[in-house]
């Protein structure tokens, strides 16, 4: 066991969710491409999807693109955030979905709206938009059973020429960490390179927040780290589905929660942006499923 994780042996259940024993089901396959159960490490919990369970987490993060679309067509200064999350919660209902935030743990709307310094778990209210602010709006839908979760930047009006900089790298960490994405690679290869991009320049990396596995439930194995070590002991498998979500600080990376145990500001006052997509592992590379 190394940090909670597991090597695979011949004996072991495959990876895969077949119930066979791994010699019986992708060792041979895995050995094809320089790989056996002993490089392997399976995150506690970790679910590799079905083909039918692909199907339906694709339909609802469809869905999430769609809302996220239709939220693109509104924003702009004089709207408050409240306004985002009824559009939001009544698109997605009067699709047969549920907005999953509502009442998740508590949480009181149906989307999250992050302003300007807020990094995320911004909680809409009458909060005015105004011209030169940035926002995230963060989705995630519920359909038939099966989450999918994607946030986007939205620029109000004239934005100063820094924060369409630091949206651009944002979104380019965001890609960057998802070209990392391959069957059979350490989960720590997209972090690493979402740091080393972020700080080339300028920017720091949110360490206390990170993408997670979806699917089947808003949060499942394994975390996604979007900073640090190459090495994290998580392999990446096919059918695995997570999001990747890097939020990235225009100064500092440390966070400061707000009263309200939602909000997350940046603890020195300077602007932050996120992109997210929720993501699958094929037997190739990756599929985006939220684009």
């Amino acid at each position: 066991m190394v940090g909670g994780m597991r090597k695979l042996s011949r004996n072991d259940l495959c990876w895969c969710g077949s119930g066979k024993k791994y010699k019986r089901c992708h060792l041979d396959f895995d050995m094809t491409r320089g790989i056996s159960g002993g490089d392997i490490s399976v995150p506690p919990g970790a679910i590799i999807k079905t083909e039918e369970q692909i199907r339906g987490i694709r339909k609802s993060c469809q869905l999430t693109k769609e809302i996220l679309d239709m939220a693109e067509q509104h924003i702009r200064p004089g709207i408050t955030t409240n306004d985002i999350n009824e559009w939001v919660h009544d698109y997605t209902v009067s699709r047969g979905a549920v907005p999953a935030p509502l009442h998740y743990n508590g949480f009181p709307k149906s989307v999250c709206v992050s302003l300007n310094n807020v990094i995320c778990h911004g909680i809409p209210d009458n909060t005015l938009l105004k011209e030169g602010d940035i926002l995230n709006v963060d989705v995630t839908t519920i359909l038939d059973g099966y989450y999918g979760d994607a946030g986007r930047m939205y620029m109000v009006g004239d934005v100063s020429g820094e924060a369409r900089q630091l949206i651009r790298v944002a979104k380019e960490c965001l890609y960057i960490g998802i070209e990392q994405v391959k069957p059979y690679r350490d989960l720590g290869e997209v972090g690493y390179a979402i740091e080393r991009h972020a700080v080339k320049h300028g920017y720091s990396v949110v360490r206390d927040y990170g993408g997670h596995g979806i699917g089947l439930k808003f949060h499942e194995e394994p975390h996604v780290h979007h900073y640090g070590s190459r090495k994290r002991g998580i392999t990446m498998l096919p059918n695995m589905v997570f999001t990747i979500e890097p939020m990235i600080n225009e100064g500092r990376y440390e966070t400061r929660l707000m009263p309200d145990s939602w909000t997350a500001v940046t603890i020195d006052g300077k602007l932050s942006a996120q992109w997210e997509h929720t993501v699958r592992v094929t037997e190739t590379g990756v599929q985006i499923l939220t684009e």
